[in-house]
């Protein structure tokens, strides 16, 4: 990877990069050493992207209907759906 691994990406960029180290791993003619640094590589995108979604999810708010009208409520956390 030529950018540095403290670098802040774009979601959509991560993803993007994800899948070509995905498809680059699928082909299978990629030497030991570099598979190694390729999978390193994608294990922290899949980590940030993961993350991004987290703070997306806590963003968002739900439209619930109570008693016939429209309510805004924030998005229910992981914790909150056990």
């Amino acid at each position: 990877m030529s950018k540095e691994k403290d670098e802040v990406v774009s979601f959509e960029e991560a993803m993007d990069r994800l899948e070509g180290i995905v498809s680059r791993l699928e082909n299978g003619d990629v030497p030991l050493e570099k598979a190694i640094e390729l999978f390193q590589e994608g294990m922290r995108l899949s980590h940030m992207c993961g993350q991004k979604l987290e703070q997306v999810e806590r963003k968002i708010e739900m439209l619930v209907e109570e008693n016939g009208a429209l309510v805004k409520k924030p998005f229910p956390t992981r914790e909150e759906d056990l």
